[in-house]
């Protein structure tokens, strides 16, 4: 199994994601989606972020 980087936009997406949950989870910040679905959201961005490094070009 060849692992690839995963592109520039796809990384951004998931750390955003990522730290938009953390956000919301530590310091009480209410971000209307992840804050009712932290553990969702933070999954969703740990999946894109695996899916991009397993499959080439996303």
């Amino acid at each position: 199994m060849l692992l690839t980087p995963p592109k520039t936009i796809t990384f951004l997406v998931s750390a955003i994601l990522a730290a938009a949950t953390l956000l919301s989870a530590f310091a009480s910040v209410n971000i209307p989606w992840v804050s009712a679905n932290e553990l969702l959201a933070m999954t969703i961005a740990w999946a894109l972020l695996a899916l991009a490094v397993l499959i080439r070009g996303l």
